[in-house]
């Protein structure tokens, strides 16, 4: 564990440690939020990819799909990201609301459309 004391002015301590370090003590106080990112995170670890940032993690939990929520994450439209992965914006909207499952090939072209490191898809 990587922990850094400071010492203030008022004689206080606060403590500075990484956000997985942070994640995995409040995961084992028991909050929900943090053992799903934990969860998340060791997961990706397990595969051997990066971790997905903590702003798709968070829409992930709150229920959106991990295509459009990386999409949102990477700033492009529905339409801007159907032209550059070659595909129907509204297939692409049917993948993002769960009505149609989108084949490996199209998951690859959305895939690098968005520039994404392999294994998010």
């Amino acid at each position: 564990m990587n922990i850094q004391l400071l010492k203030t002015e008022d004689g206080s301590e606060p403590v500075v440690l990484s956000r997985r370090e942070f994640d995995a003590l409040l995961a084992r106080a028991g909050d929900e939020d943090a053992e799903d990112r934990m969860t998340l995170l060791l997961a990706a670890e397990a595969r051997a990819t990066e971790p997905l940032p903590s702003a798709v993690s968070a829409a992930l939990l709150a229920g959106e799909s991990l295509v459009r929520a990386l999409r949102k994450w990477r700033g492009v439209t529905q339409m801007e990201l159907a032209s550059a992965a070659g595909i129907n914006q509204g297939y692409l909207s049917e993948i993002e609301n769960g009505t149609k499952n989108a084949t490996p090939e199209t998951l690859a072209k959305i895939g690098k459309a968005l520039d994404l490191p392999s294994g998010w898809l």
